[in-house]
């Protein structure tokens, strides 16, 4: 969550409900494609 709140923001700017679920889809959808995109491909070596 404090990951979340740093990088999308604190609070959500929609008025009505529905657009704020909206809003928290698409920034947690952002957020796993940062993570995604920083995480390591592992190999196994034997």
């Amino acid at each position: 969550m404090g990951r979340f709140k740093h990088v999308i923001g604190n609070k959500l700017r929609a008025r009505k409900f529905e657009n704020q679920r909206t809003e928290a889809k698409l920034g947690v959808a952002a957020l796993n494609k940062m993570t995604s995109l920083g995480r390591p491909t592992f190999e196994k070596v034997s």
